[in-house]
């Protein structure tokens, strides 16, 4: 015998959404119900109240015809007999008529043991008719005295009144009241139903639909299930229905960026030990040439041992690259004016008979680590280099201009260049990795390492300006030091410090 398959985790959470008392659509039946009955429940006073009255009136209408058989009768006498029967057809013991200020009394079988209760009809306040039969219900079944207006006798009677016991009311009104429970259950009953499935057919299925979708895509965002179908509603559900649409699919679009980032630090981790060799034996070889004594070769072996050393940094720390984030700065007085040249060098102006205009004076300097300043003007000395080398008829030599000026207590340095400018559809995510370059042979990754290590400054780094005239970024630096502030010593020789990832 197979064995019952196990409910999922998740048919099991949306079968407690919907049929649990915590549920959305229990709570709503339970508050339509509850709602509708107490709208019901509140008209039933008024109709109690308003039935009470009319049977009044009509023992008022029965006794003032009674009234009437003792006016035609002959000498105006009626026989016991007779009097019986009409008090008793107008189910009251005893009528009185007010005539000219004058009360007179017309029948009366028996005079009441008890004084009865008053009930005037002609003056009797609204608010206080709506508890007159609860009081009667509730009464002891004592007598009631009964005073309205006439309407067969207008012309010489003032009011007519009478006495009865209200034992005949109490039941009318007991009958009268569970007959309205009953009308009023049924119809506040189908009220309910009717709104309640109105609601729930409007509001709430989509919202269940929304749920149960929302947790299928957090078990498995891969799940065509979970794929939000939108309805194609203008109110808040379709706007909901269509926000959980652009989520998904973003995430969608993250989690992939993070699959194929999480394959490239695999594959880079293959080959990090082989790059590591290799910069070894270059240090090895640059370690022999620094006993040539060929002038050229001692003018350029530092450049070459700098970067042989970034490089040594840049590949020990890759495979930790998705896991930390840039190394904190070690800011310290930088020379501004040295370290573009450095960068310069780097980034192959020279090669790329590119002239850079330095308009940075000699001893104007700034408060950054010099490892990741250094790292920030070669992207962004890079970037403007290949935008000129791949400008299509561009006439005039390319021209990459640097200045810096303090503004606000921190060095605002300017990188200009006179290229084609950044295309429109690639500025909003400029600073993206891997989606802010336009250029195939690109990764996208200089400026958004540029702007992370600016921002670990405290700084930042911005577009400014760009269109066919060039393209200028600005690199903000907290603190502007003045200009003949004193250099700080160099730094000792030892293990130097990771500097994380680079362009």
């Amino acid at each position: 015998m197979a064995e019952a398959s196990t409910p999922s985790p998740i048919w099991k959470g949306l079968r407690r959404r919907l049929f649990w008392p915590g549920g959305l659509s229990a709570r709503l039946l339970v508050l339509t119900f509850t709602f509708s009955s107490l709208i019901g429940a509140m008209s039933i006073p008024p109709a109690l109240a308003a039935y009470e009255k009319q049977w009044l009136l009509d023992r008022v209408r029965a006794a003032e015809l009674a009234s009437l058989a003792a006016e035609v009768a002959p000498d105006r006498v009626v026989s016991e007999q007779l009097k019986n029967q009409l008090l008793q057809g107008a189910g009251v013991e005893i009528v009185a008529v007010s005539s000219g200020g004058v009360r007179r009394l017309v029948f009366a079988s028996a005079r009441p043991a008890q004084t009865p209760y008053l009930v005037d009809l002609r003056s009797r306040a609204a608010g206080l008719g709506l508890f007159a039969p609860f009081q009667t219900l509730l009464g002891d079944g004592n007598r009631v005295r009964v005073v309205a207006e006439p309407r067969f006798r207008q012309s010489d009677v003032d009011f007519i009144e009478f006495v009865a016991t209200d034992t005949e009311l109490k039941k009318a009104l007991a009958a009268n009241f569970w007959r309205l429970v009953a009308i009023v259950a049924g119809v506040s009953g189908l009220a309910g139903l009717i709104v309640y499935f109105a609601l729930n057919l409007f509001l709430v299925r989509p919202m269940q639909r929304i749920t149960f979708a929302m947790e299928r895509f957090r078990a498995d965002p891969e799940d065509p299930e979970a794929q939000i179908a939108l309805s194609g509603r203008r109110d808040e559900i379709g706007r909901a229905e269509a926000e959980l649409d652009r989520m998904q699919a973003d995430l969608r679009v993250a989690l992939n960026s993070r699959a194929r980032l999480a394959a490239l630090g695999e594959a880079v981790a293959k080959i990090n030990h082989d790059l590591k060799n290799m910069l070894t034996s270059a240090q090895l070889a640059s370690e022999r040439l620094a006993a040539s004594k060929d002038p050229k070769v001692s003018q350029a072996l530092p450049r070459l041992e700098r970067a042989l050393d970034r490089a040594v940094k840049l590949a020990s720390d890759v495979l930790v690259y998705g896991k930390t984030q840039e190394t904190a700065p070690e800011t310290q007085t930088v020379g501004l004016a040295a370290a573009l040249k450095e960068a310069a060098a780097e980034a192959r102006l020279a090669d790329a008979a590119i002239r850079l205009v330095c308009k940075v004076a000699a001893g104007e300097r700034v408060t950054a680590d010099p490892d990741q300043l250094h790292r920030i003007l070669v992207n962004l000395l890079r970037n403007a280099r290949q935008a000129l080398e791949h400008q299509e008829g561009r006439k005039g030599a390319g021209r990459v201009e640097v200045s810096v000026e303090a503004l606000g207590g921190a060095s605002l340095i300017r990188v200009a260049d006179n290229g084609p400018g950044v295309p429109e559809r690639i500025r909003e995510r400029l600073f993206q990795p891997f989606a802010g370059s336009g250029r195939p042979d690109s990764t996208g990754l200089g400026l958004a390492i540029a702007r992370e290590l600016a921002q670990g400054h405290g700084g930042d780094l911005t577009l400014s300006v760009t269109g066919p005239q060039g393209t200028v970024f600005e690199l903000r630096l907290p603190g502007a030091p003045a200009i003949r502030a004193v250099s700080p010593p160099p730094r000792a020789a030892g293990p130097r410090r990771r500097a994380g990832p680079g362009a």
